[in-house]
């Protein structure tokens, strides 16, 4: 499989715009610049807004059904591209290539199932004096901001209930991960009107440019929540609507009577797939006394099992970590873990000697729980696991933390499981599996996890006002 990118540009008001100044584009499997690409500054910027401000007035007047026949084309697009969109995922983000794909095709899914919806108009009242309804219209133009560890899906999250309300968008992805939405962009300026789908990519001044910019009404980040607040901060100028979903710190419960030969590899998963680089991961798994030492060695046995390497390697199973930022993050607290006397019994030891952002999967033995491979989101492969003895107190544990996004609860007794799962402060809480998630829920955290959700009509609606109409009758 080919490794040359060819060079992308931005897109501004449906023309591909490039820049003199440029950013590198990294691939952490061996650390060699594979693209670079524009970097927007703040008349970039100013111009995107000002297309998108243009155009927002002709696309809220089309009816939502012509607005969704331009994302069923979009959609249509995105999967008949899918394996350009793939490839360039993984060279740029480090996913095995399998892996990517399958999130390019999900993400023209969600797409479809965007196209399909509708937001219901109300009759809150109708009698002889008054008639009362309420109905949803558009904020104006919605600034969006990507992640890199999901630069495909979340970009399709944010854009299709945006556009369907009849707002105009200027996305931008994450410096470290701009092939695939720049493609996205390219993909998108055949499809919708002029201004109607801007993309712009730069370095991380640019987002907040973005949440202090008058002329966008709302800005929908996906990230961490120290950027989080910075967001907020920003959008509090001019009273933006704001979306974040924000860091997470998910506890796993796995209950005394769960089968450890049964739960060990979807637990697995839970905390490591896309290497452990996802907001949901099982990131600190709680196991009781009583199965601990089983459940434990079956998740180190399955854990050998499990190939590390270059995403392009059909073998594969988990890539690098994305930048050296959080490689040098993970590898601190890899560092900390070792000196706090914890005891490893998987991994631990990282081979320097190579390039690629390379983490050993890693897996630590009942650590205290002020401990930083507990307390902070490590988002890479290293997986405290913990002993408890009775509900309420791993249950008081596992609610020990500002983060609450998502959570589990693994065993066979399902009532004893979702009444834990009721005391559990995370937004969404799986039993007997993790990281499920579909467009027709939704999806936001508790606590510093995040504002607002993500996904469902609930989700739609963030990107609207609710409008009430009230008539006196002549009567």
């Amino acid at each position: 499989m080919t490794t040359s990118v060819k060079q992308f540009g931005m897109t501004i008001n449906g023309e591909t715009v490039y820049t003199k100044n440029t950013l590198p584009v990294i691939n952490p499997a061996n650390e060699e610049v594979i693209a670079q690409v524009p970097h927007a500054d703040e008349n970039d910027l100013n111009l995107a807004v000002h297309a998108a401000r243009a155009a927002f007035p002709s696309w809220a007047a089309l009816s939502v059904e012509e607005r969704a026949q331009m994302l069923e084309e979009f959609a249509d697009a995105i999967e008949q591209n899918s394996e350009e969109l793939a490839r360039l995922f993984t060279l740029e983000m480090g996913r095995p290539y399998q892996g990517a794909l399958q999130e390019v095709s999900g993400a023209a899914k969600t797409v479809k199932f965007y196209a399909k919806q509708r937001l219901p108009r109300e009759i809150l009242q109708d009698k002889d004096t008054h008639y009362v309804e309420k109905y949803y219209t558009p904020l104006g133009v919605a600034g969006l901001i990507v992640p890199w560890n999901f630069p495909v899906s979340l970009a399709v999250w944010k854009v299709s209930p945006a556009l369907l309300t009849g707002n105009t968008v200027v996305l931008k992805p994450s410096p470290n991960t701009p092939l695939t939405t720049l493609y996205l962009g390219e993909l998108a300026k055949d499809i919708f009107p002029k201004g109607v789908f801007n993309v712009i990519t730069g370095a991380n001044e640019l987002g907040a440019w973005m949440t202090e910019h008058s002329g966008i009404d709302k800005i929908s980040f996906t990230g961490s929540t120290g950027t989080g607040k910075k967001v907020m901060q920003g959008a509090a100028i001019n009273l933006k609507r704001v979306t974040l979903e924000l860091g997470g710190n998910d506890a796993a419960i796995v209950l005394e009577d769960a089968d450890p030969k049964k739960v060990a590899k979807p637990l697995f998963w839970a905390a490591f797939l896309n290497t452990a680089q996802v907001c949901v991961a099982t990131k600190r798994l709680y196991v009781h006394e009583k199965i601990y030492d089983e459940l434990l060695t079956e998740l180190v046995n399955y854990a050998k099992t499990v190939k590390v390497g270059d995403g392009m390697d059909p073998e594969t199973q988990l890539g690098p970590l994305q930048n050296k930022t959080q490689y040098e993050k993970v590898k601190g607290i890899i560092e900390d873990t070792k000196r706090s006397g914890a005891k490893i019994v998987l991994g631990g030891e990282i081979d320097e000697s190579k390039p690629g952002y390379f983490i050993p999967i890693t897996i630590v033995d009942n650590p205290a729980d002020d401990s930083r491979v507990v307390v902070e989101e490590a988002f890479g492969p290293i997986l405290p696991v913990l002993k408890y003895h009775e509900y309420d107190d791993v249950i008081q544990r596992a609610n020990n933390t500002i983060y609450g996004l998502g959570a589990s609860v693994w065993g066979e007794d399902l009532a004893l499981a979702r009444s834990i799962a009721d005391r559990l402060e995370a937004g969404t809480v799986w039993i007997n599996e993790a990281q499920v998630l579909h467009p027709k829920f939704p999806f936001g955290g508790h606590k510093q996890s995040g504002i607002g959700v993500e996904h469902s009509l609930e989700g739609i609606t963030e990107y609207t006002n609710t409008k009430v109409v009230m008539i006196r009758k002549n009567k």
